[in-house]
């Protein structure tokens, strides 16, 4: 069961993926529907504004020249929230709606004047305005407009008040503001399923992952998805998987491997102690006191005591060369070392039939002693499984592309196709039985091997039920040196 705080749940845990992206995406949208609402009002402001001062100047066209203080004033008739001041030419200036009873015109600074009067002299397009205060405080949008009498030349100051215009800004803002929301809500309401969609195949990964342990290292993620990150995802998880599943096979390979070992060495190892405790016994029953059985037990003691050190020693050289084998290499020549060999190949046959087929001046970088020792347990197991007076034993040496190839092939019985891929496991041997017909603790191949993979090499094997095995040794080839004559 999944614990709670892991859910991909939208408002039961804020620490969720699903909760974060979807909080910052409203956070985000909300933040940029503020600033537009914010540049909206600034903008709609403005175009009120100028447009209000385009409207003040085109309505107040007719009835400003009625109200010119040089001039005789009629009837005249504007709006009460207009104000209308006259600026002569010489600074005097004359409110004139203030008079009438309408509202007061504002008094302009200097610097205000001076940018309206000389924005309106050059005749620009849009009618320029200012924003000032009057009297009475009310804030009200202010333009001028040149006229000239027969006093000189001087400007109607025109005012309306800002705030129907704020008014109006101020409601599409509130419209705006309520479209927003609405916006927020409908994305909101849409955007969860889409993201829990989204996140979909994130959570199926999370919850093959809870399903994986140590003894469920096959299940794999989807890697075609259709998120390119999720995909890479997926596809870095599954190469994990595998490594690791490799690595777990590996180890419970290595501890079935390790069971088998000491299961055989103790079983190598209690025959010779079972003889040796036997004979111990009826030496101390009164043997000892009998001459020929006296020698007799001790006799085999003595061949028993033998090979348990030969197993020991063996089980000894292959911890050294599966920790750090130590190699005194040399430029060698392996015709040579076949040379060297010979006599004693020869006394281990027996009646056997023999051939030596060796290509000269093969030359490698080998320890000699240790080549030996391979080439001698090659040959001892065709010898062990030949027949003494039949048998026939071919040993060859050639090169093969770049490396030496030395091959020891008998006529024996053969190897069924299921015994060669454990050939060089420790303690194997064919004859499951274990009787001591057929020779040693199945050592001597597992070592020949771990010799030929210290020096970059290794011991292939091919066999044929009826027509006998080959073991071909291959290690890496160099060229012999000019003048070189001794055999190591």
């Amino acid at each position: 069961m999944r614990a709670p705080g892991r859910r991909f749940a939208f408002g039961m845990n804020p620490r969720s993926l699903r909760f974060q992206l979807l909080a910052r995406s409203l956070l985000i949208l909300a933040g940029l529907l503020l600033l537009i609402g914010s540049l909206q009002y600034v903008f709609m402001k403005d175009f009120l504004y100028r447009n209000e001062a385009d409207t003040i100047e085109a309505s107040a066209m007719g009835p400003l020249r009625g109200l010119m203080p040089d001039r005789p004033r009629g009837q005249v008739f504007l709006p009460p929230e207009l104000s209308i001041a006259y600026i002569g030419d010489d600074g005097t200036r004359t409110d004139l709606s203030g008079a009438l009873g309408g509202a007061a015109s504002p008094a302009l600074p200097d610097a205000v004047l001076a940018r309206l009067a000389g924005a309106r002299g050059k005749r620009s397009a849009p009618t320029p305005y200012a924003v000032v205060r009057n009297a009475d405080g009310v804030e009200m949008l202010v333009v001028l407009r040149f006229e000239g009498g027969p006093s000189g030349q001087g400007f109607f100051q025109l005012g309306t008040p800002t705030a129907p215009l704020k008014s109006v800004a101020l409601q599409q803002l509130l419209i705006f503001a309520a479209l927003s929301v609405a916006a927020l809500a409908g994305g909101l309401a849409l955007y969860v399923p889409v993201l829990r969609r989204t996140l979909r195949p994130l959570q199926q990964m999370v919850e093959t992952v809870e399903r994986t342990d140590a003894g469920n290292l096959g299940e794999r993620f989807p890697a075609r998805q259709g998120q390119e990150e999720i995909d890479r995802l997926a596809e870095s998880f599954n190469g994990m998987l595998g490594r690791l599943e490799a690595s777990f096979e590996a180890e419970r390979e290595a501890k079935e491997r390790m069971r088998r070992f000491i299961a055989d060495a103790s079983h190598e190892l209690r025959t010779p102690l079972t003889s040796i405790h036997g004979f111990l016994e009826v030496l101390l029953r009164g043997a000892a006191d009998k001459r020929e059985q006296l020698y007799s037990a001790l006799n085999s003691m003595l061949g028993e005591s033998i090979r348990i050190k030969k197993l020991v020693e063996d089980l000894l050289r292959l911890a050294k060369l599966d920790s750090a084998p130590r190699l005194e290499l040399r430029e060698t020549r392996l015709d040579g070392l076949v040379d060297e060999m010979e006599p004693h190949l020869r006394m281990l046959a027996g009646r056997r039939e023999l051939r030596f087929v060796v290509v000269p001046e093969l030359v490698a970088a080998v320890d000699p002693d240790q080549i030996k020792q391979v080439m001698l347990n090659l040959f001892h197991n065709a010898v062990q499984h030949t027949d003494p007076e039949r048998g026939a034993i071919e040993v060859a040496l050639r090169a093969d592309g770049g490396d030496a190839l030395l091959t020891v092939a008998d006529n024996g019985p053969g190897i069924a196709e299921p015994h060669l891929s454990r050939l060089f496991d420790r303690f194997y041997r064919v004859d499951e039985s274990r009787t001591r017909k057929l020779g040693g603790a199945g050592l001597g191949l597992s070592i020949s091997q771990s010799i030929a993979a210290a020096h970059g090499g290794r011991i292939d094997v091919a066999s044929e039920l009826g027509r006998g095995s080959a073991f071909a040794l291959r290690l890496p080839l160099r060229r012999a040196a000019a003048g070189t004559s001794s055999p190591e």
